[in-house]
């Protein structure tokens, strides 16, 4: 605890207007205090434009202007203010009031937690209170080459994993609870990692979590801050590391989000043209705004230090690279050099990249971008983006398009699967066989293959060794490695039932055999 007199400093106020205060999550949100020798917490929160802020929540009934905040002087529209006797686990929004007059509800931007959905509001926690016991986790990987370390990606949606029979809303189970059943499979398997979707807090699980508005608040959907730790720390101690989806191309339009926060828009261009994102009807981080720059690397670098992860997965990169991506003409506004190329964007990257993995060079930064940008994994100093790794996703339209054919038919499309090798040292890649790809009437991994369903089964066999024989690091989806038959929904389990069948635990033994040898000897990951 701390004296919030001095919690937020003028050299804080200038660095976040920087863009360089990597631990700005530390100093806006709210925070366990005291002033006085009195307990309490104390809320700090960017909002340039307004011309009031109050604190309300359950601690003062909601009553608005019960707890007022001070605009720093010094700063470029950062509001504190300390409120004694507010306990861990308390509700509370920001009541931002507009020069004209004009309330408006917000959660907290920084909050590290939040209000079971359909609720909207921030709840007050303590990150501190948790116990690590990762440490050799942490040293190894420290020590360790990642590129020549094996790396098998489980991917998975926690929320549709499997369903707990007696929880009544979406039959979540507990971060805890699909840890310690999660463990169980992954070491069966033999995966090395987890990627984790959706873990950021978001309203409507029709957006798997990309669709955010809470950056720094792991989602009430599955427990507290602590739980999801745990199941980090689980992961750890059992020699499994853990990625998250991380989504900074833009963000939930919904109310008691970033969008308008205090009334205009300081997170995104007021341009609808350069602040919207006409196809997912969301709103587009405004790059060019240092708060903004310094909101998202220090989200990056909050999961990496409080939460122990070992990569992000930037979601939607080429749809930050391009100002025209998914737009007409007249919908989009050319860069100075009257180009389509984001040059906000392509300094993000660098700086975000270059932070990120100065900082913590044993963390991944996996860009998932699916156009032929060139460079991204390459150094800054070479003109690069500086990921780590890139997600092949020409390799992986190949694969299932080749894998679709009849075979009659393959024969003349060979070049299919070797294309790939042509470019293959280009970059650092991943293959993967994602999501994205079972989902939109694309059919299971299974349902592509051609054939009568016990020749699906062997396709898939035969294909799934060309993934593992391949160059690059390898992803599945859950449900892939034993046959999901039925497309990815996130509002339904997986349809564990299959492993009854002899195709599909065939199919799980022979992804098992697989995913061994690959493990075991170098010469397939180095």
């Amino acid at each position: 605890m701390t004296d919030s007199r001095v919690f937020i400093s003028e050299a804080d106020a200038y660095l976040f207007g920087q863009g360089t205060h990597y631990d700005i999550y530390k100093k806006l949100g709210a925070h366990p205090s005291q002033k006085n020798g009195e307990k309490g917490y104390f809320f700090g929160v960017w909002a340039p434009n307004a011309a009031q802020v109050y604190v309300i929540g359950d601690f003062n009934e909601w009553k608005e202007e019960s707890n007022p905040m001070v605009r720093m002087e010094e700063s470029d529209g950062i509001w504190t203010a300390f409120i004694p006797g507010v306990q861990e686990g308390s509700l509370y929004k920001f009541l931002i009031l507009t020069p004209e007059g004009r309330k408006i509800y917000k959660a907290d931007p920084f909050a590290n937690y939040a209000e079971f959905r359909p609720g909207t509001a921030s709840r007050t926690t303590d990150l501190s209170t948790f116990r690590w016991t990762d440490q050799k986790w942490l040293e190894d990987r420290s020590r360790k080459n990642l590129y020549e370390e094996p790396m098998a990606v489980y991917e998975c949606h926690i929320g549709s994993w499997m369903k707990h029979p007696s929880h009544p809303d979406g039959g979540f189970y507990t971060y805890r609870e699909f840890g310690d059943r999660l463990l169980e499979y992954l070491k069966e398997m033999k995966y090395t990692h987890i990627e984790l979707m959706g873990i950021a807090e978001h309203p409507f699980d029709g957006s798997w979590g990309y669709q955010v508005t809470g950056y720094y608040a792991p989602t009430a959907r599955y427990g507290t801050p602590e739980d999801f730790m745990y199941l980090i720390n689980l992961m750890h101690r059992n020699g499994i590391g853990v990625i998250l989806d991380w989504v900074p191309a833009h963000f939930c339009p919904d109310e008691h989000g970033l969008a308008c926060f205090d009334g205009q828009c300081i997170f995104e261009d007021p341009d609808p043209r350069k602040g919207q994102h006409p196809d997912w009807g969301t709103r587009i981080f405004n790059l060019a705004k240092n708060e903004v720059k310094n909101f998202l690397i220090a989200n990056a670098l909050y999961w990496i230090r409080e939460f122990h992860v070992d990569g992000l997965r930037v979601d939607a990169v080429a749809s930050m690279l391009y100002l025209d991506y998914g737009k007409k003409d007249g919908e989009w506004v050319a860069n100075i050099n009257g180009g389509n190329e984001n040059l906000d964007a392509i300094e993000f990257f660098k700086h975000l990249n270059s932070v990120v993995r100065g900082t913590y060079p044993e963390v991944m930064m996996i860009a998932e971008e699916s156009t032929a940008w060139p460079r991204v994994t390459d150094t800054i100093e070479n003109g690069g983006l500086y990921f780590t790794y890139k997600w092949n996703m020409g390799w992986m339209h190949d694969f299932c398009d080749y894998m679709k054919l009849d075979p009659f038919f393959r024969k003349g499309a060979h070049h299919m699967m070797t294309f790939a090798m042509s470019y293959n040292s280009s970059e650092h890649y991943i293959l993967p066989l994602s999501h994205d790809e079972v989902v939109h009437l694309k059919c299971s991994m299974v349902e592509k293959m051609p054939g009568y369903q016990v020749d699906k089964y062997a396709n898939l066999r035969v294909g799934y060794t060309f993934l593992f024989g391949h160059s690059g690091k390898k992803l599945l989806f859950m449900g892939q490695d034993f046959g999901q038959e039925r497309e990815w929904s996130e509002e339904r389990e997986l349809d564990w039932f299959l492993l009854g069948q002899d195709l599909n635990r065939g199919l799980k033994d022979y992804v098992k055999e697989l995913l061994e040898l690959y493990r075991n000897y170098p010469v397939m990951y180095k």
